[in-house]
């Protein structure tokens, strides 16, 4: 849930950070003295207040420092987070294998607080520790996942094409001139989350509704120094500062407290309604909340546990997809030769669509998947000091000995974890060339399982695995369909496209903000 980072601590007002900044220089020198990784390579730091974060988070292209500091440093490095502190950035496959399936590494706390700030504490993004890892015996868990299941999302495909072709007739609308496709992505993907979970269009949604997720979205595509600055302090603060600095009338926050009391407004409509259903035997097309209110299915879940992962389910739904759909029309604009090529299996099959046996189309979409995991960054901590085993051995500053095996880490640590998919040792020298082919000759990584798809991290893995990878995978399907098939794209004369990480990767133009400006012709 990366999107959730940028939220959380926008415009939270100056009172909090001289606090933190106190508390800060008092722990300084005992993390630096229980600190096990300083003997670690990794790149300079430029400040002590912000260690490398700008590099990592501010830079104009993702991937600007970090993969030179892959290829200087290997897949496990060191670098300096705000005031000092070591963090490592891991992208060992054995060591993210671990890690994801560890019951001692939790969110980051940055991602914690956005969570306690935009949902409901009961929702599945809350639970922790050994809850999460032994999640198969949890009853939430197993209980979200029957709306997820393989042929579960296969009773949404009639929700995915509707709402595509709905998406085509907007696409209709636009002229020659360069467009930018992210708008009408982002409110198609908030259309299908909200049919396929909800039961409930985006018009019966309402206004209101629509208008202040808009500006949630907005929110989690900011990144900047100060929000840097703020979550780094915040999280150092005590518990009880932090709860009273989300009740400041900013109006970020406003905007924040106002979808939490949508989505749980929201949230109660639609169960009473799906029980009410339920109870006078109405048929209708089944959603994910048919599913979780079903009394038959649903366990010990009660009717507010099941409102309280209305949030979650919209937020983790919609804007990820819009960012992933996004890029990859950019990258078919970018190789018009491999668009014809998809765009000719996409119109031989239609009439008969099986999405499953369109082996361009999946190429595609996994190398999309790839090259931009939309939560390129995982904050994670471990709670007490735990072995992390490694795939390649690396060697410390002092060049006198190789860690072979494991590395320990104190319980404070917070790791970035980073998706590999980019390692040359993992992907050979092109692997950060756009080649769906690498999916058909058989040239793709085969180590350690990580995702459940494809074996990427896109959406991420263990008890944390996202459960709606399927859903996801399927909507993609059809909304690449439907606009390949009947639309041409392609970047604008001098037009500049670039992938800016602001808490998600996202397409972005040269002025930094949001936005993938395409040529569109209709076929």
């Amino acid at each position: 849930m990366e999107t959730l980072k940028s939220i959380s601590h926008h415009n939270m007002g100056s009172g909090p950070v001289f606090v933190g900044i106190a508390l800060i220089l008092g722990t300084y020198m005992a993390f630096r003295r229980r600190s096990t990784i300083r003997n670690i390579p990794g790149p300079p730091s430029p400040s002590w207040i912000f260690g490398n974060m700008r590099q990592l988070l501010l830079s104009r292209e993702y991937g600007d420092y970090e993969f030179q500091w892959q290829r200087l440093y290997g897949p496990v490095y060191r670098v300096k987070g705000c005031f000092g502190q070591d963090r490592l950035i891991v992208a060992d496959p054995l060591a993210l294998q671990h890690v994801l399936n560890s019951p001692f590494f939790e969110h980051g706390p940055t991602l914690d607080n956005a969570v306690s700030l935009l949902f409901d504490e009961s929702c599945l993004m809350a639970a922790k520790g050994i809850y999460v890892v032994f999640a198969e015996f949890s009853v939430l868990m197993r209980t979200m996942h029957v709306g997820f299941t393989a042929s579960v999302v296969q009773d949404y495909r009639p929700v995915f094409e509707r709402v595509a072709q709905a998406m085509t007739e907007q696409f209709e609308k636009f002229s020659a001139s360069p467009t930018d496709v992210c708008p009408t992505l982002s409110e198609a993907t908030l259309n299908a989350i909200s049919q396929a979970a909800l039961g409930y269009s985006t018009q019966e949604l309402g206004k209101e509704f629509v208008s202040n997720n808009a500006q949630v979205m907005a929110l989690a595509s900011s990144q900047s120094a100060a929000q840097i600055f703020a979550d780094a302090v915040v999280v150092r603060l005590p518990k009880w500062i932090w709860r009273a600095a989300t009740r400041l009338p900013a109006a970020t926050l406003n905007t924040i407290r106002t979808a939490k009391y949508f989505t749980k407004e929201l949230g109660e409509k639609v169960v009473a309604e799906k029980i009410d259903a339920a109870r006078r035997g109405s048929t209708m097309e089944i959603d994910v909340f048919d599913m979780l209110c079903d009394s038959e299915k649903k366990a010990t879940l009660t009717s507010s546990e099941v409102i309280a992962q209305t949030g979650i389910i919209l937020v983790a739904g919609q804007e990820t997809t819009t960012n992933t759909l996004a890029l990859g029309l950019v990258e078919l604009a970018r190789h018009p030769k491999f668009q014809d090529e998809l765009r000719a299996e996409i119109h031989s099959s239609l009439g008969t669509v099986d999405y499953d046996n369109m082996p361009l189309l999946n190429a595609f979409i996994k190398e999309t998947l790839r090259l931009y995991p939309s939560g390129a960054f995982q904050e994670k901590m471990a709670t007490q000091d735990t072995v992390i085993p490694l795939a390649r051995a690396i060697r410390t500053r002092t060049g006198d000995h190789h860690i072979t095996g494991a590395m320990r880490f104190p319980y404070f640590l917070c790791m970035l974890i980073i998706h590999d998919c980019r390692l040359e040792a993992l992907w050979g020298e092109d692997a950060c060339d756009f080649r769906p082919s690498r999916w058909l000759d058989g040239t793709t990584y085969q180590g350690h399982a990580l995702g459940p798809y494809a074996n990427l991290l896109s959406f991420f893995g263990g008890p944390r695995v996202c459960l709606g990878w399927r859903f996801a995978i399927l909507e993609m399907q059809v909304f690449f369909s439907e606009l390949v098939g009947k639309f041409s794209f392609a970047v604008p004369e001098g037009g500049s496209i670039h992938t800016r990480l602001a808490n998600t990767l996202m397409p972005a133009m040269p002025n930094g903000k949001k936005g993938a400006p395409l040529c569109i012709t209709r076929i």
